[in-house]
């Protein structure tokens, strides 16, 4: 596609604890703690939509779904990509690719990837504009201690003016 692109950035953590599913790019992963947060805390996904919202400069996540709005308590964050999809198109905008870094100590997520681009293609992001990969903290920082986990991504988009 020729004409204008753009660029945008995203980041997000979550606190792990007791007692909560782990959900990473839609997809439940077995392990003993999940992410705390107001909606489902899938930081990955997140990351992705903040990243997506900057490159159409829209703002943020929590602009559009704030934490202190009931209605979004326990949100499906794959639901809220999809309205950030609809948003950027009916704006002209398309996606051209995002790359997404996870980072966490555990668990290992290479197995859970195929998984989370079809949930993400699922979702609305456009067949193979996706990848996904992750680090460890090598136990520093909160996420080699454990204690939680944050999410980068970067996002392409691209409108013909």
């Amino acid at each position: 596609m020729s004409g204008n692109s753009r660029v945008g950035i995203g980041y997000d953590t979550h606190r792990l604890i007791e007692g909560r599913a782990l959900v990473l790019g839609g997809v439940r992963i077995d392990h003993e703690r999940g992410l705390e947060g107001h909606s489902d805390a899938d930081v990955l996904v997140h990351a992705l939509m903040d990243a997506l919202l900057g490159a159409a400069g829209m703002g943020d996540i929590g602009q559009h779904f704030p934490d202190t709005d009931v209605n979004f308590r326990g949100a499906d964050s794959m639901e809220l990509l999809g309205v950030v999809l609809s948003m950027i198109l009916e704006e002209g905008w398309e996606v051209a690719n995002a790359d997404v870094t996870l980072l966490a100590e555990k668990p290992k997520i290479v197995s859970h990837v195929p998984a989370m681009i079809s949930r993400l293609e699922s979702a609305g992001m456009p067949a193979g504009s996706v990848n996904i990969k992750a680090t460890r903290g090598e136990g520093m920082g909160f996420v080699g201690r454990q204690e939680g986990m944050a999410c980068l991504a970067v996002a392409l988009i691209e409108r013909e003016d």
